[in-house]
């Protein structure tokens, strides 16, 4: 009598131990296969715990079509992978790592500590309980002649032969964290076409601003305010003004249009509004009041309650005409001009725009010209504001991928 030799268990390869990647080694592991992960960097997950340093803004608790609507013109790829894995199967998943999670005034979800090491603590636990083999300090070189990954540890390079690959390397932005961007090249010399890497939720340059804007205000916040694009509605919130332009988060979730504009113009003009919360027929009304002998500054700090950054960037901005009449300088406060000429570097911005295609790729995130290669996370071409959008879809693609692979594997078995 003979018994059928069991197969081993098929040997995945990950590059990247970010979100993407590290939520596609729970779900092969769950699986059954043998899970060998690689991060260049000392430790992973290195990104997302200084994406939490300020509060680990998990996800967003609005409601799905709003919250598909924010990845622009991706958001029908983004939906399908939201089907697997949306924002309240990522909080139920982030519970049974023993975290708690709440809701914010701002609709953002948080852990209850604010803090993401707990939360990676815990989930590199179960990672190592099922099996996942992490190996940091390795930094995958591309392929062998042979087809087999190249990677490089600090002791000398090594050829992996992977049953198949999950490449998970973010975007080209924090290059100090692990994401620099240099898979393109290697995945060009493939026949991949790649859509060029673009700085998204970044801050914008002006031409310049004066030596006095510049050396008094750099670093200033303005607060309660409103911005908007031409033909767009104004969006309230706050910013700040740097050295050479501004940033911030009301910046950032007009940054894709603000960026596209700029290519195909050359410059984009955003309005800010100093005072949303206030008429411009009544401040008007209160601008005409008679000054006297009281300069312009005390003037606006009385009847409009202007001063500091938001004063002084009037000043920088309005016309000279404007402040010697009423109507004009109320209408500049409402609508006062900034023109961005370029965003700042690509290594500044909090996530990239570009990547690898959808069209790229099959329906489980393989790439067509590379069969037994998939992409998930940044690296893959969509973006999103920031308010949790950005890991949520992360987390889904890392896990959509892996399903993938799960099933690319299956047939090939069979």
């Amino acid at each position: 009598m003979t018994t059928a030799t069991q197969q081993p268990a098929p040997r995945v390869a990950i590059i990247g131990g970010g979100p993407a990647g590290l939520m596609a080694a729970e779900v092969l592991a769950q699986g059954g296969v043998q899970v060998e992960l690689y991060d260049g960097m000392p430790s992973v997950g290195r990104k997302f715990l200084l994406a939490g340093v300020g509060g680990m803004n998990i996800t967003h608790s609005e409601a799905k079509p709003a919250f598909v609507a924010r990845y622009g013109q991706r958001q029908t790829e983004v939906a399908e992978l939201l089907q697997h894995f949306d924002a309240d199967a990522l909080r139920t998943w982030i519970h049974n790592l023993g975290i708690d999670t709440f809701v914010g005034t701002s609709g953002r979800v948080f852990p209850s500590d604010m803090k993401a090491a707990p939360l990676l603590r815990a989930w590199l636990k179960r990672l190592r309980e099922l099996g996942v083999q992490i190996h940091t300090r390795h930094r995958w070189l591309g392929w062998a002649d042979d087809g087999a990954l190249r990677i490089a540890s600090p002791a000398s390079e090594h050829l992996i032969n992977a049953d198949a690959t999950l490449l998970a390397l973010g975007g080209g932005s924090w290059a100090r964290l692990g994401s620099d961007g240099a898979w393109v090249e290697l995945l060009q010399s493939r026949g991949v076409q790649i859509a060029p890497l673009q700085a998204s939720n970044c801050g914008f340059d002006v031409s310049a601003w004066s030596a006095f804007l510049r050396e008094k205000f750099a670093g200033a916040p303005l607060k309660n305010v409103s911005l908007n694009l031409p033909g767009a509605a104004p969006r309230l919130g706050e910013f700040v003004l740097t050295a050479s332009g501004i940033e911030g988060s009301l910046v950032y979730a007009l940054s894709a249009d603000i960026r596209e504009t700029i290519n195909q113009h050359g410059s984009a003009t955003v309005y800010l509004d100093l005072l949303p919360q206030t008429p411009q027929s009544k401040l008007q009304t209160a601008l005409s009041k008679p000054r006297g002998s009281q300069s312009m500054a005390k003037h606006l700090h009385r009847q409009a309650g202007l001063d500091g950054v938001k004063a002084a960037l009037l000043r920088e901005l309005a016309s000279a005409a404007a402040f010697n009449d009423p109507a004009l300088l109320a209408n500049a406060i409402k609508s006062l001009p900034i023109t961005l000429i370029r965003p700042r570097p690509l290594d500044e911005a909090i996530s990239t725009a570009g990547g690898v295609p959808f069209e790229q790729l099959d329906d489980n995130l393989m790439l067509k010209a590379l069969p037994g290669t998939f992409c998930a996370g940044e690296m893959l071409d969509w973006e999103a504001p920031t308010g949790g959008y950005l890991l949520t879809a992360c987390f889904a693609s890392g896990r959509r991928a892996a399903q993938g692979m799960l099933e690319w594997l299956k047939c090939r078995v069979e």
